[in-house]
């Protein structure tokens, strides 16, 4: 029968999440560093990039992206949108693609709950 060797119980990076070691994980680091762990306040981020919530016709979330419908194109600021914690825009007239990651959907709630 073969045994396995068990490592000494407390080394961090063994087990469930690192055992003792409480350190973030690098997505929880990624989210941090970003703002991600304030969701209404990025929301609110991402709406003044977009050029306020009255420029805002639509939202809605699809997987990792913010698809958007603008009245007014000019007002996005692509850079306050970065600044919010997106890592891309994509803009086609109207149409305003926010790639915000796996947090779409629930942004795309806060949002709505603005609107």
């Amino acid at each position: 029968m073969l045994s396995r060797a068990r490592p000494p119980p407390g080394l961090p990076g063994r087990g469930t999440r690192g055992g003792t070691d409480e350190r973030p994980t690098s997505r929880e680091a990624a989210m941090a560093a970003r703002g991600g762990g304030d969701l209404a306040g990025k929301a609110e981020r991402i709406v003044a990039g977009l050029g306020g919530i009255d420029n805002i016709v639509e939202v809605e979330g699809c997987i990792t992206r913010l698809r958007t419908e603008v009245e007014d194109p000019s007002l996005v600021d692509e850079a306050a949108l970065r600044a919010a914690g997106a890592m891309g825009v994509v803009s086609m007239g109207t149409a305003v693609q926010v790639v915000v990651g796996p947090e779409a959907d629930p942004l795309a709630s806060e949002i709505e709950d603005l609107m």
